[in-house]
């Protein structure tokens, strides 16, 4: 269900993550590779950098109106270990190199996150 919606979501977005997403798309922002719209739980990211555990969502005058749901939303990234950068759609589209320049700084300035931690049972773990 998640990825259907996140198909849709891909065909429909807005003018703000369409230019977001052509400085972002083909590893042209420092060689990091990032997917739009794809889903992390139960929430579809506007963009998201699995590598360096990075979403970015760009938010329009609606939320405003869903600043709980947003909290809560950015609580559940948070938990699962990844930074969320939000950006108003008038600073996309009015200051796109300011925002590419926020991104990229934080994403050189973010060590890459922890590998996965060795399985019980596994060589060299005592279970």
């Amino acid at each position: 269900m998640a990825t259907q919606l996140a198909r849709v979501m891909r065909k429909n977005m807005t003018d703000a993550e369409r230019r977001l997403w052509y400085r972002l798309r083909d590893r042209r922002l420092g060689e990091w590779k990032f997917r739009r719209q794809h889903p992390v739980g139960p929430y579809i990211v506007d963009f998201i950098c699995i590598e360096k555990k990075v979403v970015i969502e760009v938010d329009g005058g609606q939320h405003g109106e869903y600043e709980e749901a947003d909290r809560q939303r950015t609580a559940f990234l948070t938990e699962q270990g990844y930074r969320v950068m939000r950006f108003w759609n008038h600073e996309v589209l009015q200051e796109t190199d300011a925002v590419m320049d926020t991104i990229f700084g934080s994403l050189e300035d973010l060590p890459p996150p922890p590998g996965p931690l060795p399985q019980p049972g596994r060589e060299g773990v005592k279970s």
